[in-house]
């Protein structure tokens, strides 16, 4: 699949993902206490929504950089009544604009995070998470949205990690094996993984693991459905979602062929280029969540 074609195929993938699901994960993302909600503030460094309010509170213009359907945008300006709050998709804008019609403090706009984003002007505060490695150039996206950012002011990315060999081996497999299928076609495919995630759920068994560093495990105990999917395959499911919500995060993950896996050492690097001082870093199973400041 040529360049080119990779970009439209991932493009597709998600103008399919939300036109068919504008409210995914919306609800729970601005529950307190959700499993999802905690997953955003633990992973950028909040302890809770008191803290993230406290970093938000003096930031005059927010960016939401892929919004998808807006539902962090929507957490952001809840939390940041006092700021201006952009939201940009290059899908996805007219779902994320009708989601977020009441919030009088949010704009959504159609840009691609590669072209010319002067014209948004600058930012206190970009967001730009569970995104840029769905951009034909995760590093060159960055370097574009970090020149948005206003001396002493921040950006906040996650992207996805480079994980397990054999995790790595199976995503890409499943991900050639149904990259090409019909929207209706691929979530028929991911429904039989939703299924496996399910049962291993519930199955609720803990496994205790000696260390395998040649297929990069680490001794411990683990829950038998974490540790398939922390190691050997994405089998996603989270009992707050409904089955169908279960699958299209599944599809999320396994349709896209724009789909880059990075290192810490790399993105710290994005940083270094951008002339930004790395102020938070979180690296878990799945990707890398870093913040970084500019100096004032």
């Amino acid at each position: 699949m040529t360049a080119e074609r990779r970009s439209e195929q991932t493009r597709q993938t998600f103008s399919d993902k939300w036109t068919h699901n504008p409210n995914l994960a919306f609800e729970q993302t601005l529950r307190e206490g959700s499993e999802i909600q905690r997953w955003i503030l633990e992973r950028n460094g909040f302890a809770g929504l008191a803290a993230f309010c406290e970093f938000l509170h003096d930031r005059r213009r927010i960016l939401d950089a892929g919004c998808g359907n807006g539902r962090v945008t929507a957490l952001l300006a809840q939390l940041a009544p006092q700021s201006e709050v952009i939201g940009v998709d290059l899908v996805s804008a007219e779902v994320a604009a009708a989601n977020l019609a009441s919030y009088p403090n949010v704009r959504i706009l159609e840009r691609d995070l590669l072209a010319d984003l002067t014209g948004l002007g600058d930012f206190d505060f970009i967001y730009a998470q569970e995104v840029l490695h769905h951009t034909s150039d995760p590093r060159a996206a960055f370097l574009n949205l970090a020149r948005r950012v206003t001396p002493g002011g921040s950006i906040a990315i996650y992207v996805y990690k480079k994980k397990a060999p054999i995790r790595e081996l199976t995503d890409d497999f499943v991900r050639d094996a149904i990259s090409g299928l019909s929207y209706d076609d691929a979530l028929a495919a991911c429904e039989q993984i939703t299924k496996l995630g399910k049962a291993l759920t519930e199955a609720a068994i803990n496994v205790e693991v000696p260390a395998v560093p040649i297929l990069g495990i680490g001794e411990g105990v683990y829950d038998l459905q974490r540790f398939l999917y922390h190691h050997f395959v994405k089998c996603f499911w989270n009992p707050e979602l409904t089955f169908e919500e279960n699958v299209v995060i599944n599809y999320d993950w396994y349709h896209p062929q724009l789909c880059s896996r990075h290192t810490p050492d790399e993105v710290r690097g994005w940083f270094n280029d951008a002339g930004l001082r790395v102020t938070h870093e979180h690296t878990d199973f799945y990707g890398i969540t870093m913040r970084g400041e500019r100096a004032c």
